[in-house]
């Protein structure tokens, strides 16, 4: 008998800590989410009249790559471990390639959350955390299968993560997660003392 495994959900997991400049880095992104979470008063209004818990920039800045030098670098770090992914996914592009379509800031307070969602009209999706304090949220992912499942009986609890409907994802400084688009992410409340700040971003194809 063989069991076979099919139609894998794949999660490119990476990190920026291993340059030697990443303290640096780090702490420039830091002070760069800081200052747009202080000075960006529309984003500040969409936060308040949506009810996230902290800051984004997602409804309210399209440049960062361009308004600041760091958020640039990041880009070109990024668009590296973007191309790698696809490669790894045996994406057939066409003659097209991957283009970073969005770039956000997250600075999530002490016991906020954000629900689970995936990101439409794009092709990978993912996050690079800047910092991450004890206590700090995982990313939740579901299962794709799941609203297929019906009459599914639950998984035992010590079974392997490949099995498992939910995997929760802890993330250090540093961390590069990517996914697929389409895959239901969400971010649980946050059980650290003080603000977990991460970078979203969105690849489309172009």
């Amino acid at each position: 008998m063989t069991l076979r495994f099919l139609f894998a959900t794949p999660i490119y997991d990476a990190s920026l800590s291993t340059d030697r400049s990443f303290e640096n880095f780090r702490a420039e992104l830091e002070a760069a989410c800081r200052m747009l979470a202080a000075e960006d008063t529309a984003g500040q209004a969409w936060c308040k009249a949506n009810g996230y818990g902290g800051y984004t920039s997602y409804a309210s800045l399209d440049d960062l790559p361009t308004r600041a030098s760091v958020f640039g670098e990041l880009k070109t770090r990024l668009d590296k471990h973007a191309a790698a992914f696809a490669k790894d996914l045996d994406f057939d592009l066409g003659g097209r390639r991957l283009k970073l379509d969005s770039l956000w800031v997250n600075v999530l307070k002490p016991g906020a959350a954000h629900s689970g969602h995936i990101h439409p009209h794009s092709v990978l999706s993912g996050t690079v955390y800047v910092s991450t304090p004890k206590g700090a949220s995982a990313l939740k992912l579901e299962d794709p299968r799941l609203p297929l499942m019906m009459a599914a009986p639950p998984r035992r609890a010590d079974a392997p993560e490949a099995a498992r409907a939910f995997v929760y994802l802890q993330p250090e400084a540093g961390t590069v997660l990517m996914w697929e688009s389409w895959l239901r992410h969400e971010v649980p409340a946050n059980r650290a003392r003080t603000e977990r700040i991460s970078i979203s971003f969105n690849y489309a194809c172009r």
